[in-house]
């Protein structure tokens, strides 16, 4: 995996840039569709290319290792022979699901003991076997095994967590050194700054990443509770020490203002499941603000759901979506997967197109205070 650095905003460290991977090209800054178990919930992938025009999209290496499970993942040649996107993947190493099972769940240095949320049964997961996974699944971009702290951690538990993830770090990387990809293509390892909300491990944690030489990197332990301007402190911390020259995700992150400041702090790459989970319970974003889709204000509204949206934002009516939602059609939630997906691309598009035309930070003002307005 390449990345070209392409422009740098004047007055802000907003930058545009490209990722080459073996499945494609990647224009950053970029939105990834989740695709937690292989599917973006609701959404054809003929859709996501056509209407979404989505470059990358997510897999979650936890759910995949539980359902289908990895001989079926083989069997098929990976992730991409088998849900047929021919673009690149992306796949969470899965620690963000795991130790989201308190209560059910071990944590100790060699790795971590957790039971299936599908029928309880006993697994472990290791740095190395997680490697050993995301070879399986055959994702262009590979995550690396760590631990998520909670956001309000103290800063004791802080430290040690993230002194563990660092070991786990270099036993992912000796992992990977020691294997090669199944399928005939490249596949790159990201790291994952972690330090919850405390300058000097997100310090710590950024250099020890930096000094990996990985082909990218990743923000994690973020938007789990802290305040937002906190949030946005620590992405400014972190990136003032990840290389220029290598691609910066922020995990799991956000709401469209969330993005825009992001990317206004020099991040490249974004994934959340907001829109298509806010989707699926009738909440549509728009750059005039969100909208309730089951409110009785879009009853007789035969304008489009956004008429400078995708095909689908063109075609069907508000009235029609609220219809659909007031009936409990699976359609509803369908268009509105979609409309919440395309908008995102669309976002950061239209962030790339103004941080090369050198008005990024005019233009993100004009917008971002209508984003989060309710219509």
């Amino acid at each position: 995996m390449t990345f070209e650095l392409q422009h740098t905003d004047s007055a802000s460290d907003a930058r545009t840039g490209l990722i080459t991977t073996d499945h494609g090209q990647i224009k950053t800054p970029i939105f990834m569709p989740v695709g937690t178990v292989g599917s973006v919930k609701g959404v054809h992938f003929s859709e996501l290319r056509e209407q979404v025009k989505a470059q990358i999209i997510l897999g979650n290496t936890y759910h995949l290792y539980l359902r289908p499970g990895l001989e079926v993942l083989r069997q098929a040649g990976g992730l991409h022979q088998f849900n047929t996107w021919d673009r690149p993947i992306l796949t969470d190493s899965g620690g963000f699901q795991v130790f989201s099972l308190t209560g059910i769940r071990k944590l100790r240095e060699e790795g971590c003991e957790f039971r299936s949320h599908i029928d309880g049964s006993k697994h472990f997961f290791t740095p190395e076997n997680v490697m050993d996974t995301e070879r399986v699944i055959g994702a262009d971009i590979m995550m690396a095994f760590d631990e998520c702290p909670p956001g309000q951690s103290d800063y004791n538990y802080a430290k040690k967590s993230l002194m563990m993830t660092q070991r786990w770090l270099d036993r992912c990387i000796k992992r990977l050194d020691e294997t090669e990809p199944l399928y005939g293509y490249r596949q790159s390892l990201f790291p994952i700054v972690q330090g919850c909300t405390y300058k000097d491990l997100r310090r710590e944690a950024a250099k020890f990443v930096a000094d990996k030489g990985a082909d990218g990197n990743a923000i994690g332990g973020l938007a789990v509770g802290e305040p937002t301007e906190v949030m946005y402190e620590m992405i400014e911390v972190v990136n003032e020490i990840l290389p220029k020259d290598k691609p910066r995700y922020l995990m799991g992150v956000g709401t469209p203002q969330n993005i825009l400041e992001a990317i206004e702090r020099g991040v490249d790459m974004f994934d959340c499941v907001m829109p298509t989970r806010n989707g699926r319970n009738a909440m549509l974003f728009t750059y005039e603000g969100t909208m309730n889709m089951r409110n009785k204000k879009w009853e007789a509204d035969f304008s489009p759901i956004d008429p400078d949206g995708c095909d689908i934002d063109r075609i069907h009516t508000k009235a029609y979506l609220h219809h659909l939602f007031k009936a409990q059609e699976l359609l509803a939630m369908q268009i509105a997967s979609i409309h919440n997906l395309a908008f995102y691309l669309r976002l950061v598009t239209d962030a790339r197109q103004h941080i090369e035309q050198g008005d990024f930070v005019q233009w993100k003002r004009s917008v971002i205070d209508n984003l989060g307005r309710r219509r």
